[in-house]
């Protein structure tokens, strides 16, 4: 016989296991919590880009340096990987472990995808152009900026990859709902703190 510890059927499951239990909600109120505080972090590294945007220095300026095709292209990929995240979360409350494993599993390839083009964006910068961390005040906001995003996105996928690993192991239940819950709703920060990127960093910066 199961126990809501090991049930993986639709039909034996909480609707939302990911609020079944104290503990679980406790663990999403806690990390709306969480995200306020990331997201005054994520203002504050905005304010000071956008003071220094234009203290290029010697180097080449927002308008020389951005190629908007790359960028657009890791907006995409970022975007549909929250998608992906969304069917995880419809396939959880299905109780279909399967497909919650293997969009969530699509969800790490594609956040993977996106780190690569970011990785490749800085190098190209770097080892092709000469532009450093240290050239100039906006490119010091701008590698801070946006590696702290890129250093989010890689917590994101490391964490996502460990709970794929816990589900295989231990099943969908009351316990790791709360958990997989909580990683969509991170990605899903992580990827409108993007879109601000794209639009302040990228699209202003071509513009003005």
């Amino acid at each position: 016989m199961t126990t809501p510890q090991t049930l993986n059927a639709a039909e034996t499951l909480p609707l939302e296991p990911e609020k079944a239990t104290l503990e679980g909600r406790n663990k999403i109120l806690a990390f709306w919590l969480f995200l306020g505080g990331e997201a005054v972090l994520f203002g504050t590294l905005f304010a000071t880009f956008l003071t220094l945007r234009n203290q290029v220095a010697d180097g080449p300026s927002a308008k020389e340096l951005f190629h908007l095709p790359l960028t657009a292209a890791m907006t995409f990929i970022l975007l549909v990987s929250s998608l992906m995240s969304v069917f995880a979360i419809q396939a959880m409350h299905r109780g279909d472990k399967r497909k919650l494993a293997v969009w969530l599993g699509a969800t790490v390839v594609l956040g993977l995808g996106f780190l690569g083009m970011e990785i490749y964006e800085f190098a190209e910068y770097v080892i092709h152009k000469g532009y450093g961390m240290t050239t100039s005040a906006f490119s010091s906001a701008f590698y801070t900026l946006v590696g702290f995003h890129g250093a989010h996105v890689l917590f994101g996928i490391v964490w996502i990859a460990l709970l794929i690993g816990q589900l295989l192991k231990k099943g969908l239940t009351v316990v790791t709902a709360p958990k997989i819950y909580v990683a969509a709703m991170y990605w899903h920060f992580i990827d409108v703190v993007w879109v601000f990127i794209f639009t302040v960093v990228y699209l202003l910066g071509r513009v003005v």
